[in-house]
């Protein structure tokens, strides 16, 4: 669970940046923000102020958030005609995450605070979550080493015609049984994911999902991850998964063969363990995110595989790494516009990856923290192809 340190931590740090920018405090209605903050992911809304203590007001459920909550302020969600006498005269301009609030959401804020300036903090709130505290490295490392002490079992289940789903199936029963908490939260909007991919032939399928694979899925509603097709020799099965322990989320994929792997795809795989090599080099404070990744992308294109580099040509994702804590889709992101340097304690999974038409998908993910001395893996097992 969150400490008392922790929290106290982050939100010393929120109100420092807040000052800074001239906000006179921050209301938190998103839960992952809440529960980051405060230690509770019930149905709350936060009020940080930049001078001052905080306070934590509880819609539901009120006598578990008093047990969680690391706020000493912890009561019930104030009445309508209450609550904007929390905010004394001198608050007047009151950040809120813009990113992932509703409109409705806005609204009824800005009604209940009449004659107040709401301004936007998700940047902010954002970078300040992106770097890690040496606790939440700790988290992450031991959810790294749970799911991968999952991939090593693959090689007791995957059998030649067992389909897509039943190996989804196995994996993902065996790493709920280990304590994976299955929610795979993500900010995007638009953007869900079911704990991961475990796909052989359908891997090559376009999908609305904002990454290299998708997979077909089960139906048209259900567009992505694991189909009815059965597994063959000589495809690479690709597994993605994250592993969700104490809410937080590491990421990583490894490849499966039942036989040999065509020549075109030991050659693209050995192109990503290239480029994870040298992007791991330089996961440095001071790399800037958009430079790494158009190196990612020479060296794709220098192997003749720009085409099918992080998707199906034509259906290219335009990122080779993204941010992970308790959103799969934090920041930073190895993308291209994304000129921001890293900075140490930021967790990313990078993930090279090539879409090769006809012939299957290939490429390797793991998770990494940002340290002077470049990238520290943390899930730590070999990234060698797996053949049975």
């Amino acid at each position: 669970m969150l400490t008392k340190m922790e929290s106290e931590q982050r939100i010393i740090r929120l109100q420092q940046e807040l000052r800074a920018k001239g906000v006179d405090g921050a209301l938190i209605i998103y839960p992952i923000d809440v529960y980051y903050f405060t230690g509770t992911r019930q149905n709350a809304t936060l009020w940080i102020p930049a001078e001052g203590n905080p306070v934590l007001m509880v819609r539901k459920s009120y006598s578990r958030a008093v047990t969680e909550s690391l706020v000493e302020d912890t009561r019930p969600f104030p009445s309508s005609k209450e609550f904007p006498t929390l905010f004394g005269d001198g608050i007047k301009k009151v950040g809120m995450t813009f990113d992932i609030i509703p409109v409705q959401q806005y609204n009824y804020y800005a009604r209940m605070l009449p004659g107040r300036e709401l301004v936007d903090i998700s940047a902010l709130n954002r970078e300040i979550r992106s770097v890690k505290s040496e606790w939440e490295l700790a988290q992450l490392r031991k959810g790294g080493a749970l799911l991968c002490d999952i991939f090593r079992q693959v090689p007791q289940f995957l059998r030649a015609g067992m389909r897509e789903l039943d190996l989804a199936a196995e994996f993902e029963s065996r790493l709920r049984r280990a304590g994976n908490e299955g929610y795979i939260r993500m900010r995007a909007f638009n953007q869900e994911l079911f704990m991961g991919l475990a796909v052989s032939a359908s891997a090559g399928n376009p999908g609305f999902f904002d990454g290299a694979v998708t997979g077909r899925g089960l139906s048209s509603a259900s567009p992505q991850g694991a189909s009815i097709d059965p597994i063959a020799p000589n495809m690479p099965v690709f597994l993605d998964y994250t592993g969700v322990f104490n809410g937080y989320i590491t990421d990583m994929t490894r490849i499966f063969v039942i036989g040999t792997l065509d020549p075109e795809l030991q050659h693209a795989f050995a192109t990503s363990l290239a480029i994870q090599k040298m992007l791991v080099e330089e996961l440095r404070p001071g790399a800037v995110c958009e430079e790494l990744f158009l190196r990612s992308l020479a060296m794709a294109e220098e192997a003749g595989l720009g085409n099918n580099y992080m998707g199906a040509p034509g259906e290219n994702a335009r990122f080779v790494g993204h941010g992970v804590g308790l959103e799969l889709d934090e920041l930073p992101v190895l993308a291209q516009g994304f000129k921001v340097p890293l900075v140490a304690g930021q967790t990313i999974a990078i993930e090279p990856k090539f879409v090769i038409p006809g012939k299957g998908v290939i490429g390797i993910e793991n998770t990494f923290s940002v340290s002077a001395g470049g990238g520290v893996k943390l899930t730590d097992m070999p990234d060698d192809i797996v053949y049975l």
